[in-house]
Order: structure tokens, then sequence, then C-alpha cells
């Protein structure tokens, strides 16, 4: 891949992290403005959206420590954009993956900086309530596990 083959596609990483970071801060404020503590809407039998505030980690671990949670965010983002740009350039998953990490882990910084917890709303009933940014932090973290992988088999 060429130097400039590589840059643009360094450079679609940017839209991509906006546009998921968008999306998310859309969805949220269409549930801070709609939805209510403790009352679920369903949408289909098995999906409901309830407003939850999140004050912890994943599942509400460690609820009430906001502060460890923004300076580890922080970290994390700033360690991800640095890895992202010295990334392999013939591994588009693995890149794409980190991307939607970073926007996943944006957004949900947002929400603990403006408002000291983070807004979850997607309710499966069988999982802990949850919201764009966490299915971006989730699915690009399996898709990287998988990209990693590929690329060890690689290796000879």
């Amino acid at each position: 891949m060429t130097g400039a083959a590589r840059m643009n596609k360094k450079l679609i990483a940017v839209p991509l992290i906006l546009c998921i970071f968008s999306l998310d801060r859309f969805t949220k404020s269409l549930a801070l403005s709609r939805l209510y503590p403790d009352k679920s809407i369903p949408v289909t039998p098995f999906f409901y959206l309830t407003y939850v505030e999140n004050s912890g980690a994943a599942f509400g671990m460690l609820g009430g420590r906001n502060t460890l949670f923004i300076a580890v965010s922080l970290a994390l983002i700033a360690l991800l954009l640095l890895w992202l740009r010295k990334w392999p350039p013939k591994d588009s998953l693995g890149f794409f993956s980190v991307a939607a990490v970073v926007g996943g882990a944006v957004g949900n910084l947002y929400d603990r900086i403006a408002y000291g917890f983070v807004v979850d709303f997607m309710d499966f009933r069988f999982w802990p309530v949850f919201n764009v940014a966490d299915s971006c932090i989730s699915v690009g973290s399996v898709l990287l596990l998988i990209s990693l992988n590929w690329t060890r088999a690689e290796k000879p």
C-alpha cells in the first residue's frame, strides 16, 4: 500500500469516530428527552427502551467511581489513537475495529464528563441495558481480537 493510500485510510478513522460519536449522542439525546427512569417502552416482544443512568463500568460494576472511569477512558483513548497511527496498512478489519472502540469510548466519556453517568437505553431484558457506544466498543473489541488472531496466524 502506498503512503497516500495509507494516509487516506487513516483519514477515514476521524469521520468514522465522529460518525459513531454523533449517532451515540443523537440516540442518547432522544433517550434523555423522551424516556423516564423506571419506565420501559416495548418496541418488540423482546426489545424495550429503558432509561438507565449507569455510574459504573460495564454492567454497572464499580458504580460511583466516575473520576476513575474518566481517567481510564482518557488513557485508553490516547493509547488506541497512538496504536491506530501505527496500524499495519494491510489490516483494515483491525484498523476499523480500533476506530469503532475509540468512537464508542469517546461517546461514553462525553456522558461521564457532562452528566456524571452514562446514559443507557437499549434493553433486551436478558442482558444489561446498553447504548450505541457500548455496542461499538463490544463489537469493535471482538473484531479486533479476530483481526489480531488472523494477523498472528499469517506470520510464519
